[in-house]
């Protein structure tokens, strides 16, 4: 959204974003209380933001075509709309590629190149590579938690411990995935390459998940060496996930890296006859659909932040925040606990993403924080607690999963032992300290004049001046 620190703050301006939370929050707390299993996704998030953005034009002066073409302006953001399509995309590959088999034949195969003794920490090595391939810590979760529960109760595993690698896992592959929906928020809401904000991410990510793996290695050795029985599965239906990761990796534009990844995910199912034409396609629609909650709210929050903002709520908060923020350091900490907040108020982490993307922008700005770090601060710390909120989906998912095998157990159980999301935290805080992280960020510095990495100032100005070019009409 536009950058308004001239415009006068309104502490009042901020009331649609507190309706929100407390509609969203506070009906999946009153819910949890009367023992509501899912608790905090009974309400939908898309009815709390619709009811948040009414207010918002209630607030907003002028006649209703006025505010409308405010909301608009938002909603319309080239960013928003950017963010809109790789959604689409990004579902339709994870759905193609999960109908023609690529899913279960990755787990399998994680799960047949891990020597037994060392299934706890395949657990994580399998979730976060799972995660990362398909940008979605819950299908993650979904596929391989009901395997390794089984697995981990054959071998006399602490299933917690097992159930937490998994989550654990996931929340690594959600933070550092090309496709992840918190990856498309945070780097375009801050106007960074997704290859960047990996580069920056990675070496945080990294350490974390090495020291975790060690932990899981001491901790997680099996009693007694359970029988995996036959895991089938096909190297080639594996390949598609691969093809997307290379891609990504290499710096291919993600909208051809996702077109890629859906059509190569789909030749491959109908090679194999896992789909014909018309599950092919069904399954791509089904895709869409299936990102239609994370649309919705980016479209109307989009629109909502711009109304916010215009009224001068975003300014407010700024300067509150600034009379807390001396310097970069204590800027990158503000944006960490920003996102933090968003994510525990809304158990969602793109959602908490979207809520704090415009204003972590503004701080970015005013403090000089490189905005790759910014959007890795974003996702690392959205991820952190998305991880360790008792009524998070994916610590919920994952309890309810191990009933299917008659063990009962809560999110509280889980939590301790979800190592890697701990130790993120820790690794996430002490990386604005020691700035181990930033060596793009050093290689390549900032152009805070044209907003983009040194290296990209030739074709911004390029482009700037083929813009001014272009004859008005």
């Amino acid at each position: 959204m536009d950058r308004t620190l001239n415009k006068k703050g309104s502490g009042l301006a901020l009331v649609p974003f507190l309706v929100f939370v407390v509609i969203y929050l506070g009906a999946g707390l009153i819910l949890q209380s009367q023992g509501v299993e899912m608790a905090f996704y009974q309400f939908p998030s898309v009815t709390a933001m619709f009811i948040a953005l009414l207010v918002a034009f209630a607030m907003t002066k002028g006649n209703i075509n006025e505010r409308f073409r405010i909301f608009a302006k938002g909603a319309a953001n080239e960013d928003v709309l950017t963010m809109l399509i790789i959604y689409l995309l990004a579902g339709a590959f994870s759905s193609v590629a999960a109908s023609m088999g690529g899913r279960d034949a990755t787990v399998n195969l994680g799960l047949s190149l891990i020597p037994v003794q060392f299934l706890t920490a395949g657990v994580f090595i399998i979730s976060a590579f799972m995660g990362t391939a398909t940008g979605t810590s819950m299908g993650t979760i979904g596929a391989i938690v009901p395997i390794a529960v089984g697995v981990a109760d054959k071998g006399g595993l602490s299933v917690p411990l097992v159930v937490g690698a998994c989550v654990g896992g996931a929340m690594f592959g959600d933070n550092l995935s090309m496709i992840s929906d918190t990856t498309i928020a945070a780097t375009r809401s801050q106007g960074c390459e997704m290859r960047d904000k990996f580069r920056v991410n990675f070496f945080i990510a990294l350490p974390a998940a090495l020291i975790t793996i060690v932990i899981l290695l001491v901790m997680g050795r099996p009693e007694t060496m359970p029988d995996m029985g036959v895991l089938e599965y096909s190297i080639i239906k594996v390949l598609p996930y691969l093809l997307v990761l290379v891609l990504a990796l290499i710096g291919m534009n993600v909208f051809l890296v996702l077109t890629i990844g859906i059509f190569a995910a789909g030749i491959v199912g109908l090679a194999t006859g896992s789909l014909d034409i018309f599950g092919f396609a069904q399954s791509i629609w089904g895709g869409f659909t299936g990102m239609n909650e994370v649309f919705f709210l980016t479209l109307f929050c989009g629109g909502m932040s711009q109304m916010v903002t215009h009224n001068g709520g975003i300014v407010w908060l700024i300067e509150k925040l600034r009379s807390m923020m001396k310097s970069n350091k204590s800027a990158q900490l503000g944006i960490a606990a920003l996102v933090s907040l968003a994510d525990c108020a809304t158990a969602n982490n793109t959602v908490a993403i979207v809520l704090s993307g415009s204003v972590a922008k503004d701080i970015s700005h005013e403090y000089k924080v490189d905005p790759r770090r910014t959007a890795s601060l974003l996702d690392v710390f959205s991820c952190v607690f998305q991880g360790i909120i008792p009524y998070g989906a994916q610590i919920l998912t994952a309890a309810a999963l191990t009933s299917a095998y008659g063990i009962a157990m809560s999110p509280t159980d889980i939590i301790p032992r979800l190592w890697y999301c701990w130790i993120l935290a820790i690794v996430g805080i002490l990386s604005i300290f020691v700035p181990f992280a930033d060596g793009i960020c050093r290689k390549d510095p900032w152009n805070w004049e044209y907003d983009v990495a040194e290296s990209g100032v030739a074709a911004k100005k390029a482009a700037l001046e083929a813009e001014a070019a272009e004859p008005q009409g």
